[in-house]
């Protein structure tokens, strides 16, 4: 996926550059004024959007493409 284009929204972004610190779901929420079951939707469509294994993956490759 190097190189390529980000397929994250902004708001993805704000929430993986927050899961990226290891929070719990309730700790992101809090980061980023969320309530947890929109962050839990958006660390979904991430892990989705990314193939990735979990959040953890996301947020590494994320950082790899400097795209958070």
């Amino acid at each position: 996926m190097a190189g390529s284009t980000n397929p994250l929204t902004l708001r993805e972004q704000e929430v993986l550059r927050s899961a990226a610190g290891g929070g719990s779901v309730k700790e992101i929420a809090a980061a980023v004024h969320l309530s947890q079951g929109t962050v839990r939707n958006h660390l979904s469509a991430i892990i989705g959007k990314l193939h990735a294994r979990n959040r953890h993956d996301a947020a590494r490759q994320a950082a790899e493409n400097g795209w958070i």
